[in-house]
């Protein structure tokens, strides 16, 4: 019913609101009660570094796994055979934030000091650095579609009874001139920080690896759908950075989409 699948998008918009504020305290190591640098399991009393390392890594594949396969075409082709289409975004939604929970119920903070800077100018441009990030990710998905990004418009569409518009290749605001803006923001939010304790680098570096490879299985799907008018863009936007060279390609995709390419 069109009530219930607004009802069940709403929710599934609400959980993963909480879940990203939450995020920011856990990459940020304050106010939240578990962070990446402080907090443990319920009854549990520490954790060796072996140990640290094996739940730590499988947290971060369980979610980027689960948001990379959920995200490709062919996936969700044979997924909406299941799940009712208007509710596909918002299931994808809700079993990403379901990830991220589990992430932060169970991570094993590796407490030891990778680098730590004093006050001083250098530390306060990195803790800039660091909210820009955030303030990038989270203005990058108004300017393709908030809304459609986290399954919202499909349930709303569904209960006014009209169809999802096509895909439109559209480059607005900084996507004119960065492919990855929403990543660029999660890359500066996760490596900028005046203290880098082991486990946050395992972090950082585990999901910046995901963002690359992501990186190229989303252009291959927009390739795939928008053709050489997507291989131009790649030719005229850098790929994370504002920067324009010769012969240089590499991909991103919710960008063009128009629709919520994201951060799936």
């Amino acid at each position: 019913m069109p009530a219930i699948a607004l009802i069940y998008g709403v929710v599934a918009y609400a959980i993963f609101l909480l879940t990203f504020l939450y995020a920011i305290g856990f990459v940020g190591d304050f106010i939240v009660p578990k962070t990446i640098d402080a907090g443990w399991p319920a009854g549990a009393t520490g954790a060796t570094l072996a140990e640290a390392l094996i739940v730590d890594t499988l947290l971060l594949t369980v979610f980027a796994v689960q948001h990379s396969v959920m995200a490709r075409p062919a996936f969700k082709r044979w997924w909406t055979r299941f799940v009712p289409a208007p509710i596909e975004r918002s299931t994808y939604v809700l079993l990403a934030s379901a990830a991220l929970i589990l992430l932060f119920a169970q991570w094993r903070p590796i407490t030891q000091t990778v680098w730590s800077l004093p006050d001083g100018l250098a530390a306060t441009a990195l803790i800039v650095a660091h909210w820009l990030g955030w303030a990038i990710v989270f203005a990058s998905t108004f300017m393709i579609d908030h809304l459609e990004l986290f399954g919202l418009r499909q349930v709303l569409a569904r209960l006014a009874g009209r169809p999802m518009p096509e895909p439109v290749f559209r480059t607005p605001l900084l996507y004119r001139h960065v492919r990855h803006p929403i990543y660029l923001g999660f890359l500066l939010a996760f490596w900028a920080t005046p203290v880098m304790t082991a486990g946050h680098l395992l972090f950082a570096v585990a999901t910046t690896g995901y963002i690359l490879i992501g990186i190229r299985l989303e252009e291959r799907d927009l390739v795939a759908h928008f053709g050489d008018a997507y291989r131009r863009y790649r030719e005229q936007a850098g790929m994370l950075l504002p920067l324009r060279w010769r012969g240089h390609r590499a991909g991103d995709d919710d960008a063009v989409r128009g629709q919520a390419g994201s951060r799936r």
